[in-house]
């Protein structure tokens, strides 16, 4: 079965481009960072500006022009469209029980700086204590709960300030 990838090129231009097409460009590598391309009986020198693994983008010159080019593959797309990409800058806002349980002691107080990973609750569901750190560096906007309430799943526990 073939890949096709997602291409834009400059934030405007969108291309599918399959693992055939892809393997029909003749292209020779002239140095470490340079190309020599024939597409269409056409001469392009390709030279390779900079590349970001994590975020898939190639700043790439082709004869003197230059193009910000993201590439994402079907596996790409779809780790995107689940809210789970490498590097994702998405920010989490407030902390909501995982599961329905009983709070048992609140480590942090509004106003309070925290730093990613620090501890914020501790959430005691099916006789099991779990504690529930910071996914972020931020300041606590407000506590909705307290020590001993009981919680539902998804509710509201703490906000961080935006």
């Amino acid at each position: 079965m073939s890949q096709s990838f997602k291409v834009n090129v400059n934030t405007s231009l969108d291309f599918d481009i399959s693992e055939t097409e892809s393997s029909q460009l003749n292209s020779i590598k002239t140095s470490d960072n340079d190309y020599h391309i024939l597409y269409d009986n056409t001469s392009y020198k390709a030279e390779i500006m900079t590349s970001s693994f994590n975020n898939k983008i190639i700043e790439v010159k082709i004869n003197n022009s230059t193009y910000k080019v993201n590439i994402n593959n079907t596996l790409d797309s779809l780790i995107k469209d689940m809210g789970f990409e490498l590097g994702s800058s998405k920010i989490v806002n407030d902390i909501k029980a995982p599961m329905p349980g009983l709070i048992l002691e609140i480590s942090v107080t509004v106003g309070q700086e925290v730093e990613e990973n620090d501890t914020l609750l501790i959430l005691e569901a099916m006789k099991m204590e779990n504690v529930l750190t910071s996914p972020r560096a931020g300041v606590i906007k407000s506590i909705s709960v307290a020590k001993g309430d009981a919680v539902d799943k998804n509710k509201l526990l703490i906000e961080f300030d935006a």
